[in-house]
């Protein structure tokens, strides 16, 4: 599940850089008839926030952040292929298309399923990580 919350946290980073890219751009004064690039830039802080929040509970540990994390992978496979195919981008799709897989993966893996349904109460999120008992 860390690796999972990691490549969450990713993600949610690379919003937030894409919403601050777009406010540079809207102060930089970019065309803002076809498309209001400062509040598509507060729609990407926002999700990008929340996606950021969601990879940064799964990393430490908590369970509430894999629905939403399990709810982004599967909005990213549409605009993967939509790169891919639609924009003919492939070189941007692609990646980004194994990368929502390979994390819906490692969010759907038995042992992630296992402590997402609390199998492992008192473990952490990644059963590797787990030393000997000392109770």
């Amino acid at each position: 599940m860390r690796l999972a919350g990691w490549i969450v946290v990713v993600q949610g980073a690379a919003a937030l850089v894409v919403a601050g890219v777009l406010v540079v751009r809207g102060i930089a004064g970019a065309d803002q008839r076809v498309v209001n690039g400062l509040g598509t830039a507060v729609w990407f802080v926002l999700v990008g926030g929340v996606v950021l929040a969601a990879g940064r509970a799964l990393v430490r540990g908590k369970r509430w952040g894999r629905g939403l994390a399990v709810v982004t992978q599967l909005l990213l496979l549409p605009v993967a292929w939509y790169l891919t195919v639609g924009s003919h981008r492939p070189a941007f799709g692609i990646p980004a298309g194994v990368v929502a897989l390979t994390a819906l993966i490692l969010l759907f893996s038995p042992a992630a399923v296992r402590w997402a349904a609390g199998g492992d109460q008192d473990g952490p999120a990644s059963l590797a990580s787990r030393g000997p008992d000392s109770r």
